[in-house]
């Protein structure tokens, strides 16, 4: 079987999908599969119910996921992608606990969304306590229903809706709370007009027309904010100095690498004490994440020994 390129090497998505496997997980998946002109199983990556169901499938054959639904219209997410940003921060809190991966950690996710899917894939493969923040109220929703669907992840995941449409932190992090690591996959675009533009796009790319569905959804709040993400995570940045002492590593994806200068000015403006850049890549898709910690060497590795050990 053929290897993806540049995954994570404890990604669980390094091959062709094994469909057999798959519809076994996930009978619903059998009446999306079809040949290609190779001949072999694939699915319409252009249908929406068909990515949609594959991800039911991926999660419950992966990660012990045995009730998943997203409202229509709301962003079905990547697994194998969503995989790997979880993989390298468990690299990141391991590096200050003498290369052991912690199988302890507290992680916030920011905008959990109606998918829920980091919680859902970090509980399962590092054992991690989640807590969810969440604006809109739908996918709140449908977060709460996958986390109930699917017994004894509520001890682990549990959710909190964020009503101030201005706050990122605050509002979620509670006085006396420790988190090893957030996370977030800011909306990127800068306008309605801007995401319309990147949903034509890749239309096109699928060689669809103007009135057919985009195969990976998703609503306003997950697609553009004023500003785009550069904005948004600058936001993020000027916050999370209010948490400095309850966080050990702040994260965010960020989806243009002609981002990160000003990125890069606002940590420094803000006094971030170390900054860190991880690449990821999925076949030809290049993408990153940057952390940032208000915490020198020496007080993160106490906090490892503290936490971790």
């Amino acid at each position: 079987m053929n290897r993806k390129p540049g995954l994570h090497p404890r990604n669980r998505h390094q091959h062709r999908y094994d469909f057999a496997a798959l519809k076994q997980s996930c009978p619903a998946l059998a009446s999306y599969v079809r040949l290609s002109p190779q001949g072999e199983e694939t699915v319409d990556f252009a249908d929406p119910q068909a990515v949609k169901t594959l991800n039911q499938a991926l999660l419950a054959h992966f990660y012990g996921v045995k009730h998943w639904a997203i409202p229509d219209g709301f962003l079905c997410p990547p697994v194998p992608g969503r995989a790997d940003y979880l993989h390298h921060l468990a690299d990141l809190l391991a590096e200050g606990n003498g290369g052991a991966l912690p199988a302890q950690a507290s992680v916030l996710d920011i905008g959990v969304g109606a998918n829920c899917i980091y919680p859902l894939i970090g509980q399962h493969e590092y054992g991690w306590r989640f807590t969810g923040s969440e604006t809109h109220d739908e996918a709140f929703r449908s977060a709460q229903a996958i986390i109930e669907g699917n017994p004894g992840l509520s001890r682990f995941i549990r959710l909190r809706r964020q009503k101030r449409a201005d706050a990122i932190f605050e509002g979620i992090i509670h006085k006396n709370e420790l988190y090893d690591a957030t996370l977030c996959n800011p909306p990127f675009h800068d306008s309605a007009q801007s995401a319309q533009a990147g949903s034509e796009r890749k239309r096109r790319n699928l060689g669809l027309g103007e009135s057919a569905a985009l195969n990976f959804g998703g609503q306003q709040q997950e697609l553009w904010c004023e500003g785009g993400e550069v904005a948004f995570i600058s936001k993020m940045i000027a916050e999370s100095k209010n948490f400095s002492r309850q966080v050990l590593w702040f994260t965010s994806l960020v989806s243009k690498g002609d981002n990160l200068p000003a990125l890069y000015r606002v940590l420094q403006q803000t006094g971030a004490v170390k900054v860190v850049k991880k690449e990821m890549s999925q076949g030809q898709k290049q993408s990153r994440f940057i952390a940032w910690s208000f915490q020198n060497d020496a007080q993160r590795e106490r906090w490892a020994q503290n936490r971790f050990r």
